[in-house]
């Protein structure tokens, strides 16, 4: 893509994350080369990842459950700027625990986990518009 384009770099960054692709030789078809910094590992929790992608310490063939978003809206992850997240990587929900808040139109809407386990990612970032069934927690089941 980068030859198609006649590209010789390209960066990109969002908040920690960085990723630089250079091209060695911009007279080559070669394929690019890719170097990525990668946030510390206590901030894994706050990127979004595809399903597939492995996790640090994660076990293989564990079935997360996925908290989705009842509504099209704006996520927060507590009640109010000044006040500690609901919930964390790490956290032990249950089904009336909250997780975050959704705002639409000027309407906070609690949002329950509705399923008991421990919190093994948060796939949104606080203040960012979600999606009607966009997954916003994968649940490590007890």
């Amino acid at each position: 893509m980068m030859v198609a384009n006649d590209l010789v770099e390209l960066s990109l960054r969002d908040g920690e994350v960085e990723v630089n692709l250079r091209r060695p030789n911009p007279n080559s078809n070669d394929t690019p080369i890719l170097h990525a910094v990668h946030a510390p590992a206590h901030a894994y929790g706050d990127l979004p990842i595809s399903p597939e992608a492995k996790l640090p310490g994660e076990v293989v063939g564990v079935e997360f459950q996925e908290i989705h978003s009842p509504m099209v809206g704006t996520f927060y992850a507590s009640p109010d700027p000044d006040s500690p997240t609901f919930v964390q990587v790490g956290s032990n929900v249950g089904p009336s625990t909250v997780v975050c808040v959704l705002e639409a139109m000027k309407v906070f809407s609690e949002i329950k986990a509705e399923t008991s386990g421990t919190v093994e990612r948060i796939l949104v970032r606080d203040g960012e518009a979600v999606e009607y069934g966009q997954p916003l927690f994968l649940i490590r089941p007890h």
